[in-house]
């Protein structure tokens, strides 16, 4: 998995987005961030010891497989764009990557966008309350494992909405006000070219 700072240009959202000369984001800043990852056999991701330890650890009981692609999706488009749209959740949110690629963007305590990349075999966790969006990439092309610690739902709350929620405020409190973070001024103190 790869992580850096996402350059707004005004370009397909399926490109990396990246700055020249680029500029990386350590995934401990991700860790700092909330966002948990791990590596799992895609392969044999039903009997893979990693993710069964992962899912006693999480709590997660319920899982579904989503597929966004044109095509296998109904509404590709629509939905493509709302998946891109600035929300976050009340709860955890949970991908495993069986096949296909994707970009997840999240917000850093200086408001600015971290972009990652995630591909086969990444599992990644955003906490409840952290704003982000995601989109494939130019493959258009992505097949993921969503894990759940109750009954499947999808609670999205677009920004500015979410902002007023219990799961934001104390994300906002125990990570966001983190004056102690590793990498807080690191990244705070670059500038756009």
């Amino acid at each position: 998995m790869e992580a850096w700072e996402f350059n707004p240009a005004e370009e397909d959202r399926r490109l990396p987005h990246k700055y020249i000369p680029n500029r990386p984001v350590p995934l401990e800043h991700l860790e700092e961030l909330g966002v948990l990852r791990w590596v799992i056999d895609a392969d044999n991701w039903e009997t893979d010891a990693i993710l069964n330890r992962v899912k006693a650890e999480q709590g997660y009981v319920f899982w579904e497989i989503l597929t966004v692609a044109p095509g296998l999706m109904e509404e590709f488009e629509k939905k493509s764009q709302h998946f891109f749209e600035e929300h976050l959740h009340p709860y955890e949110e949970s991908r495993l990557i069986l096949k296909g690629s994707g970009y997840w963007d999240i917000r850093d305590y200086n408001n600015k966008w971290i972009r990652f990349k995630v591909s086969k075999g990444d599992m990644i966790t955003l906490p409840p309350g952290m704003y982000h969006r995601f989109t494939v990439d130019t493959n258009d092309y992505i097949k993921a494992v969503l894990l759940y610690k109750e009954t499947p739902r999808r609670v999205d709350l677009v920004s500015p909405h979410g902002d007023e929620t219990q799961a934001r405020q104390e994300y906002m409190v125990n990570v966001l006000n983190n004056k102690s973070a590793t990498f807080r001024s690191d990244l705070a103190s670059t500038t756009d070219l």
